[in-house]
């Protein structure tokens, strides 16, 4: 296939995610007021987009509290720089079974399963433009883990997070998870044009060589929008990729601790080095603005209590 490179491109900063990773950098941020600076200081640096979870600001741990969201969520709005802003709806789906032998009952250490509409109160609390939807079940990374997220719990977050007025981030960790969401799309639950996060490199969904990247791409539809990230070391190669590829970026400590071999990193300076070769390769890094006018967003505070 040719070369179709990006030419405006709109970078993702993913400001802590829900991983155990608080505990391995002193810059992974853990309370609203942490998440929000981070998220502020990757906008100042060059990021069009936040992408936002929470945890609990004592032990890090990853939250779904309504009241965690808020802050950060007011937080980011009243900064003196516009950014957009994109919640996680990823929570709430995760089953912890017990060993092989045993599986049942589920583990209560670590399983969090809860219905559609808990697992998108905080997007329906604070309307942010974008949220994500993690298009399928996948085993992930740990021995006894399963992110779960049937077709018909999908339907229902779908279809909430559209009467909201709330983009859709489909999360695509496989190519089976874009042929859901192209079905979502078919039956109305989603709007097109769709916008597309491929998820390269996190185990047990596609690995991260180019073959597979590019198959991924292949399977987005023409008129999407799509961004990419790849994990770990190989988060600044995935910035050079994507763009080549058509596509947007996403950097952030959600998926990479370092900077440098021996150097940890801050999301400003991921941000910092993902706008660095994306002007390099000749492309332009546009704002949020243009992000809202690309994808059709509409910028909102949350709603009065």
């Amino acid at each position: 296939m040719p070369l179709t490179m990006n030419r405006e491109v709109f970078i993702t900063c993913a400001v802590t995610g829900s991983g155990s990773t608080q505990d391995r950098s002193p810059h992974v941020p853990r309370s609203p007021k942490e998440i929000a600076d981070s998220a502020i200081d990757a906008a100042k640096a060059g990021a069009a987009v936040v992408h936002c979870h929470v945890r609990d600001p004592e032990s890090g741990a990853p939250s779904r509290r309504l009241e965690l969201y808020r802050e950060v969520t007011e937080r980011i709005r009243e900064a003196e720089v516009d950014v957009v802003l994109n919640l996680t709806a990823g929570m709430g789906g995760d089953m912890v079974f017990g060993s092989s032998d045993n599986p049942l009952p589920l583990s209560q250490n670590g399983t969090d399963m809860v219905g559609a509409a808990e697992r998108v109160a905080h997007v329906a609390e604070c309307l942010p433009e974008i949220c994500t939807l993690d298009c399928g079940t996948m085993n992930f990374a740990e021995a006894d883990y399963v992110m779960t997220n049937t077709p018909g719990m999908l339907t229902a977050m779908g279809r909430m997070m559209t009467e909201l007025g709330v983009k859709p981030e489909i999360e695509a960790f496989d190519t089976g998870h874009l042929w859901f969401a192209k079905q979502l799309v078919k039956d109305g639950v989603l709007e097109a044009p769709a916008l597309v996060q491929l998820c390269m490199g996190v185990p047990w969904g596609a690995p991260d060589d180019l073959n597979t990247f590019m198959a991924m791409v292949n399977n987005v539809p023409d008129d999407w929008t799509f961004s990419a990230f790849g994990l770990g070391r190989n988060e600044m190669a995935y910035v050079a990729a994507a763009v080549l590829a058509g596509g947007n970026v996403r950097v952030g400590l959600e998926d990479n601790l370092m900077l440098d071999k021996g150097v940890l990193a801050t999301n400003a300076g991921l941000v910092e080095r993902a706008v660095s070769i994306t002007e390099n390769l000749g492309a332009r890094v546009i704002g949020p603005d243009e992000v809202r006018a690309n994808l059709g967003l509409e910028k909102r505070a949350p709603v009065a209590r």
